[in-house]
């Protein structure tokens, strides 16, 4: 069986007959079943070790799975790693959970989150072992996920029941990774000067020069580049340049008339001419910065006019009102009239086991208590911009936080409008795990050779 991560469609309704999250992904040998895709005509390999384990739970209810969570890990310690510190305040909540059911129960455990993108040499060196530290991970950037950990069978999706009904599907028919959420980065401008952005174009101009977390810092910014030369992306960013003026053209005209001979050595469609001159624009503009929250804090005071940025919109969150600065010192750009273009970018959180988990019952259990439960959500659901994969979890965490409510009439770029609209109206370009790692090597080794602009003073 092959998985495959769908287009989350998630309507206003909540009521879903099928779910997607960023983007399709087939998980190759790495699914949730460990094997490859039986013939017709030959009878299917008997599962063996976590594998078995795995088809087993995802046959079980949550319930059913803190029964044999607590049977194994009562007075053991639980060790997961994660991109998200979150699954330290989630761990708690687990516990809790389960001592709701066994009140003698008793787990200690720990969170790691390695920095400069380590998690990938951590997983794949704990899978030397015969048996793993990690219990599990959360972990984010899909094309090496599939490349470095799905296909080399580090890391088994597992497909709780509970999560799999509330997307109308099964465990068995669904293919694709598990995502927990997706959380989405958003263009942003300080509105104290005299710019306006009122097309994504505008954000690659002459003389513009947008903050923005470099690729070596956070590798799901290279993902998004690559994700814009998918056919359905070139034809938003085609579709946004035919809404400028003769004049902005004439900017860009150059630019793009050189990408064509580029998008046919790279095997790329008809408008990706398009996504390519707009992707080198952006490397030879963008004002390189470490990580979201200094971009945040220079966008937000009026000393910042003119600037702009592309940065996780959940940071808008923190933001301390003051005389100069204010979160109404910046706008959304695609919550803006007449607003023309992308968005901005959604990736996913994903979860999922290691092949030699040492508590792989206990880390089924996590996993659906975290996709299948509002508690279990909480600690990421309590902040605008991140959205659980669980139409009936967003539904309820909506419900307790009033995210589309959350700056009210004071501070209105607070009102997150909701995954729905960002995926239709916002137009954001969601990760495709499988698309980016067809890519790599072609528009990834691409982007790579660009030029990239710095203005000498990054954070």
């Amino acid at each position: 069986m092959k998985r495959k991560v769908l287009s989350l469609i998630m309507a206003a309704s909540m009521m879903m007959a099928s779910f997607v999250g960023c983007g399709g992904a087939s998980t190759g040998s790495g699914d949730s079943a460990g094997g490859t895709e039986a013939s017709a005509d030959a009878p299917a390999a008997e599962l063996t070790g976590i594998d078995k384990i795995i088809a087993e739970a995802e046959t079980m209810t949550l319930d059913e799975l803190a029964k044999k969570a607590i049977e194994e890990s009562n007075g053991k310690t639980f060790y997961g790693v994660g991109n998200s510190s979150r699954g330290k305040t989630a761990l708690p909540l687990f516990i809790e959970y389960l001592q709701g059911i066994d009140s003698s129960y008793s787990m200690e455990f720990e969170w790691q989150q390695p920095k400069n993108n380590k998690i990938f040499e951590q997983l794949t060196s704990d899978s030397l072992k015969s048996e793993g530290t990690f219990a599990m991970t959360l972990i984010q950037d899909g094309n090496q996920i599939q490349s470095k950990m799905v296909d080399t069978d580090i890391l088994k999706t597992y497909v709780p029941k509970e999560w799999a009904e509330a997307n109308g599907t099964t465990p068995d028919a669904y293919e694709g990774f598990l995502p927990l959420q997706t959380l989405n980065k958003v263009f942003m401008y300080n509105n104290t000067g005299s710019a306006e952005f009122t097309n994504c174009w505008d954000f690659v101009a002459e003389g513009s020069h947008p903050l923005f977390m470099g690729v070596d810092s956070e590798i799901v910014g290279k993902n998004f580049l690559m994700m814009l030369t998918r056919d359905d992306y070139a034809k938003m960013l085609k579709d946004a340049y035919d809404k400028l003026d003769a004049s902005q053209k004439s900017y860009f005209d150059p630019t793009i008339k050189a990408m064509e001979s580029e998008a046919s050595d790279l095997g790329l469609g008809a408008d990706a001419k398009y996504s390519l001159a707009w992707i080198k624009l952006w490397i030879n503009s963008y004002n390189e910065q470490t990580d979201d929250g200094p971009i945040c804090n220079t966008l937000v005071d009026k000393s910042a006019k003119d600037q702009s940025g592309l940065l996780v919109y959940s940071k808008l969150r923190s933001v301390e009102e003051s005389a100069t600065v204010s979160v109404n010192n910046i706008n959304v750009a695609a919550y803006q009239d007449g607003y023309t273009g992308i968005g901005g970018y959604g990736y996913c959180h994903y979860l999922f086991l290691t092949k030699n988990s040492p508590l792989p019952w206990t880390a089924c259990a996590f996993i659906a208590f975290m996709t299948t439960t509002e508690q279990g959500f909480d600690a990421w659901g309590k902040d605008m911009g991140g959205y659980s994969s669980n139409p009936e979890v967003a539904k309820a965490i909506e419900e307790t936080y009033h995210h589309s409510e959350g700056g009210g009439d004071e501070f209105p770029a607070k009102n997150d409008r909701g995954y729905d609209w960002w995926t239709t109206d916002g137009q954001l370009v969601l990760e495709d795990p499988a698309y980016c790692s067809e890519v790599s090597f072609t528009v990834g080794s691409w982007i790579d050779v660009q030029d990239h602009y710095s203005t000498g003073d990054e954070e």
